[in-house]
């Protein structure tokens, strides 16, 4: 089951106070990005974020999985309690660099 369209516009919504956000159609599911930084992944409609030092103590207690085969496991952000997942996202977004910029070919 892929991830509906309706799923992306909720989470996008939900979590709109968190930053810049957009998302982007990926090998058939998403991704999302908030303040141009690659945060979040949702296949089948379930949400994944990095496992990241600084969410590691907060989300002990996180069920984990991957977004797809061969991916690293990621923990699976619990959108019922939408005031902790948009601080897990806050502090995700926080401890993400931004891209490096594309090189321009000549």
């Amino acid at each position: 089951m892929a991830t509906t369209p309706e799923f992306i516009e909720n989470l996008l919504e939900q979590l709109s106070d968190v930053g810049e956000l957009r998302s982007r159609k990926a090998f058939g599911e998403y991704l999302v990005y908030i303040d141009d930084k690659f945060i979040l992944t949702v296949c089948d409609n379930i949400v994944y974020v990095k496992k990241l030092d600084c969410l590691a103590d907060l989300m002990q207690n996180a069920e984990t999985g991957s977004p797809y085969a061969g991916a690293k496991e990621h923990y699976i952000l619990d959108l019922d309690d939408l005031d902790f997942a948009k601080r897990i996202v806050r502090l995700a977004t926080d401890a993400t660099p931004l891209p490096k910029p594309k090189k321009k070919s000549k």
